[in-house]
């Protein structure tokens, strides 16, 4: 598990075309970012709650399979637009804003139900996702060693505006975790990959204990 971070900045580096990065080369976006989050425990994502890939993982677990199975397919139910792809929706969502000017009539769009939200709501937090809080100081500081990218300002305006609109504040629709982590620099396929590595241990911790356990019988979903 511990080689996992490093594994997957090689595979970004490889993807990208890029060299594998080097202490004494300038950062890129992403590769500043996730420097800054390699020097912090990895806590944001992990989990926290009976997630669906972590569900996953236990129940594949309860049919007494090899620990590689089970995280397969814990990291495939990751992969889902629904969870672990979530942060996709949010870079695909600012992108179509564009420019700040354009944020008014997106918040119209979205009160008269023909637009989208998302990064915005949780189904556990029903207030500001404090793990939220923590993303957009992180990319600050990030965006203050490489330089801020647009879309960091469209999301901060969103914010803005949504928060001081009765209508998402009367629903309890805050920005999540998804939301700056969207515009963070990365390639949206590699998304599912920085919420898999912090999850590894909660995965394991599952599957470990259903194998421990003497009582451990195979889950069967309620029909």
């Amino acid at each position: 598990m511990s080689g996992n971070p490093t594994e997957a900045s090689y595979k970004f580096s490889v993807e990208q075309g890029q060299e594998l990065y080097m202490s004494k080369q300038a950062p890129t976006i992403a590769v500043a970012a996730y420097l800054r989050m390699a020097g912090r425990p990895p806590v944001l994502p992990s989990k926290h709650e009976m997630n669906c890939s972590t569900a996953a993982a236990r129940h594949l677990a309860s049919s007494g399979v090899d620990v590689y199975t089970a995280l397969a397919g814990a990291v495939g139910a990751l992969y889902g637009p629904l969870h672990g792809g979530a942060n996709e929706a949010v870079l695909k969502m600012l992108n179509e804003i564009g420019e700040v000017d354009n944020i008014p009539d997106f918040i119209e769009g979205v009160k008269n139900r023909k637009i989208k939200m998302s990064g915005f709501g949780h189904r556990v937090y029903k207030n500001y996702d404090p793990r939220a809080k923590v993303i957009k100081k992180l990319a600050e500081e990030v965006f203050s060693i490489v330089g801020r990218d647009p879309l960091i300002e469209v999301a901060v305006a969103l914010e803005k505006a949504a928060l001081s609109d009765e209508y998402f504040v009367k629903r309890k629709l805050y920005p999540n975790v998804d939301f700056y982590s969207g515009a963070m620099g990365f390639p949206t396929e590699f998304f599912p990959v920085l919420f898999a590595i912090p999850r590894m241990a909660g995965y394991l911790s599952h599957w470990k204990e259903s194998l421990d356990d003497p009582d451990t019988k195979i889950m069967r979903p309620q029909q």
